[in-house]
C-alpha cells in the first residue's frame, strides 16, 4: 500500500504547519538542515512511501522503571558534559534507554511524540540485515554463494565474483562514491534514483535497480577491505526479495515487525519503481526502535518468542577489525563492521545501528543495555558529535551497571 502524498510536479511543497509564516520547504533540500528538524518526523508528507504493517497481535511489553539520568557526567575530548546538557545541545528528537529489559529513560523533544515515526537513515541497513539472518537460517540464502546466484543480472557489473557475505559486510570491492555533499557522486545519483530528489540529469538512473546495474568498476579485490557503500544493502535487499517472492516492506513486516510485536506500523520510502529503500528509507517510532534493540539484547527473542536465530545475533559481533580502514577509526578505534551492523569493540561485543544526521541504536548485551537516539543534526556526519553520543551512552550504561 503506497502513500503518494506529494505533488510530483512541484518544485517546492508546503510550509511547515507548526511554524506560521515559515518559508516553503525546497524540493531538493527537504532532507537537509534546517528543514530536517521537521521533515524527519514527516517523511511520508514529503516522498512516496509504503507501509510496514505491525500485524494484528498485541504489542510486546516495554516495562518502565524510570531513573534520573540528566546529572550523569562524562568526559569527551577534554571537556566535561552531562547527559541533560548533551540532550539539549545534540539536536535530539527522541532518546530512550533500556536496562535489564526495562525502559529507564524516555524523552521526546523537538515536537516528537511517542506515536511519531522518525526517519532512521542507515539504521534501515541493520533492519534489513536482521531479516537476512532469518532467511539465512532457513536456508533460503547462502551467505557463501555468489551474488549472481540470486541476481544473475549483476554478472555484467563489478559484483561478478562477490558473495552475499561480501555484501553483508560491505567488502565487495565495487566502486561506489558515498560522498553525500558531492553533486556528481553515486550518492547524488542515489538521491534521484530512490525518489528523494528531482532527476536533473537525463542520463542518470531512474530507480535503484538501474543504479546498481551501472556499477562496473572495482577498487580492490572482493573481501580485501571494508568500505562503507550504502548500495550494498540494496543489493542484499533485492536478493531477499528474489528468494522470498515478496516486496521488502512486506517481508520486513512478516518476518520482523509483526512477530516482534511492534506497537505501530513502520514505513519505507519507495523509489519510482516501487522498491522500498533498504539502505536508508525506514521510519518508525522511538519505542518500536527500542523493541528492535530489546530483540537483539534477548539474543533474537522477545516476549518469550524466538524471532531471529540466536546464532545470527551472536555472529553480528564477530567482525574482522583488520578490514576496518583508518577513516572509520576516528569514531570507532577498536571497531569493525559485520552483517550490516557497526561493532564498537570486538572484545566487549557492543554493536550499533547508525545513520547519518545522528541516528543511533547502541546495543551492549554484556551489560543488558541499549540506547536509541533519533536526531536531526545539521550535518550528515560529525565525528565529534558521534564520539560525544557514544561517550554519553557509555556513561549511562556504566552508571546503571554499578
Amino acid at each position: 500500500m503506497k502513500d503518494h502524498s506529494m505533488n510530483a510536479d512541484a518544485t517546492s511543497w508546503f510550509r511547515d504547519p507548526t511554524m506560521p509564516g515559515a518559508p516553503i520547504i525546497p524540493r531538493d533540500d527537504w532532507d537537509r538542515a534546517p528543514w530536517n528538524r521537521w521533515t524527519f518526523q514527516h517523511v511520508r508528507d514529503m516522498v512516496a512511501t509504503t507501509q510496514v504493517w505491525r500485524g494484528q497481535g498485541q504489542a510486546s511489553p516495554l516495562p518502565v522503571a524510570l531513573q534520573e539520568i540528566d546529572a550523569i557526567g562524562f568526559e569527551i575530548d577534554g571537556r566535561r558534559e552531562t547527559i541533560g546538557a548533551f540532550l539539549q545541545s545534540s539536536y535530539a528528537d527522541g532518546f530512550l534507554v533500556l536496562h535489564r529489559g526495562k525502559v529507564v529513560a524516555e524523552r521526546y523533544m523537538n515536537g516528537m511524540t511517542a506515536r511519531t515515526p522518525h526517519l532512521s537513515q542507515s539504521v534501515a541497513k541493520s533492519i534489513v540485515g536482521t531479516v537476512a539472518g532469518i532467511l539465512i537460517e532457513r536456508g533460503l540464502v547462502d551467505p557463501g554463494a555468489p551474488v549472481t546466484h540470486y541476481l544473475p543480472e549483476l554478472g555484467a557489473t563489478a559484483y561478478r565474483g562477490a558473495t552475499v557475505q561480501h555484501v553483508l559486510d560491505m567488502t565487495s570491492g565495487v566502486v561506489f562514491d558515498e560522498t553525500y555533499t558531492a553533486l556528481d557522486s553515486h550518492m547524488a545519483q542515489m538521491d534521484v534514483a530512490c525518489g528523494w530528489k528531482e532527476r536533473k540529469h537525463p542520463a542518470w538512473p531512474t530507480n535503484v535497480w538501474e543504479l546498481i546495474l551501472t556499477l562496473k568498476q572495482s577498487e580492490c579485490a572482493h573481501g580485501a577491505a571494508f568500505r562503507y557503500r550504502s548500495i550494498e544493502t540494496d543489493v542484499l535487499s533485492f536478493i531477499l526479495q528474489r528468494v522470498s517472492g515478496m516486496p521488502l516492506a512486506d517481508l520486513v513486516s512478516r518476518e520482523l515487525w509483526a512477530p516482534m510485536g511492534a506497537e505501530e506500523d513502520a514505513y519505507f520510502t519507495v523509489d519510482p519503481a516501487g522498491y522500498a529503500l533498504g539502505d536508508g528509507g525506514f521510519n518508525a517510532t522511538l519505542r518500536d526502535y527500542a523493541r528492535f534493540a530489546l530483540l537483539h539484547l534477548g539474543h533474537g527473542q522477545i516476549d518469550g518468542r524466538q524471532i531471529v536465530p540466536a546464532a545470527w545475533i551472536g555472529e553480528i559481533r564477530c567482525g574482522n577489525p583488520d578490514l576496518f580502514g583508518d577513516v572509520y577509526r576516528d569514531v570507532l578505534p577498536q571497531g569493525a563492521y559485520h552483517n550490516q551492523f557497526w561493532i564498537e569493540d570486538t572484545m566487549r561485543g557492543a554493536y550499533m545501528a547508525r545513520g547519518v544526521f545522528g541516528q543511533l541504536i547502541y546495543i551492549d548485551p554484556a551489560a543488558e543495555f541499549a540506547a536509541v537516539k533519533l536526531s536531526s543534526w545539521p550535518e550528515f556526519l560529525d565525528a565529534k558529535r558521534s564520539r560525544t553520543a557514544l561517550a554519553a551512552v557509555r556513561a549511562i550504561r556504566d552508571r546503571l551497571s554499578r
